[in-house]
């Protein structure tokens, strides 16, 4: 009981956080460890978790993803599936020992990331030479990270954008949840094949998360989002050096 009380909360908790200021994985990915689940299979239910709330993200800015052309949109979903794939793979490849190792630096990376979100999204706006546009490399390689370790996709995704001079924050944020729901539905499909998701405790906190979203949407209205981002910095960083405490 106390372990789906606390999955129920943390569900509940990362729609709200991520109606408001994105981050629900922070909440998700620690509370599954903390109920006993192992680190690789703690991942791979958060990710099958929060995967439907991009998918609404997607459906909410289908607009501005239908002024790209046909053959961009199939150009970068491919790319990004293919990345998506790549990095699921390699986690089904990685033992628990393994992603132990690094857990807490991708925790670190992706709580920072979070934090610096927009700042890390003007200066990619300010860099002269950026990346190519719309590269197939770049995008390959942010998906392949979202395949293996979904934390902080998004901002990492929007960064990329603008470095490839994207300015229109609407499309940017529509192009990355249409990405990182495809990506992240590759995921799922190869973590449930590989046997790595813990179905009851990921259908839980996902009915709790479609709760928790509809809640943000009124809770925004009085919630500071800066209140919202130091919680999530706190567990983020937080959760990075109980990882990196465990490896000694």
């Amino acid at each position: 009981m106390f372990e789906y009380s606390l999955l129920a909360i943390a569900g509940f908790l990362a729609g709200v956080v991520n109606t408001i200021a994105g981050g629900g994985t922070f909440l998700t990915f620690p509370a599954l460890i903390a109920v006993g689940a192992p680190p690789v299979a703690a991942n791979a239910t958060s990710t099958v978790a929060v995967t439907p709330g991009y998918l609404g993200g997607a459906l909410g800015f289908l607009n501005e993803i239908r002024q790209l052309s046909m053959r961009t949109r199939v150009r970068l979903t491919v790319i990004a599936l293919s990345g998506g794939l790549a990095g699921s793979v390699l986690l089904l490849a990685s033992s628990n020992d393994v992603f132990a190792v690094v857990v807490p630096f991708l925790l670190f990376f992706a709580t920072s990331a979070f934090l610096n979100g927009e700042r890390l999204r003007v200066w990619a706006m300010q860099r002269k030479a950026g990346a190519a546009p719309e590269g197939a490399i770049g995008l390959f390689a942010v998906s392949l990270y979202g395949g293996y370790f979904n934390g902080g996709l998004g901002i990492v995704l929007l960064a990329l954008f603008a470095l490839w001079g994207w300015r229109e924050l609407n499309r940017m944020n529509a192009v990355k949840n249409m990405l990182s729901f495809a990506l992240s539905g590759v995921s799922v499909a190869i973590f449930a094949m590989g046997g790595l998701v813990l179905w009851p405790q990921a259908l839980w906190m996902m009915g709790f998360a479609v709760f928790g979203g509809y809640s943000g949407a009124r809770l925004a209205r009085w919630l500071p989002a800066s209140a919202v981002r130091f919680a999530i910095g706190v567990i983020g960083y937080g959760m990075s050096a109980i990882f990196l405490y465990r490896l000694f």
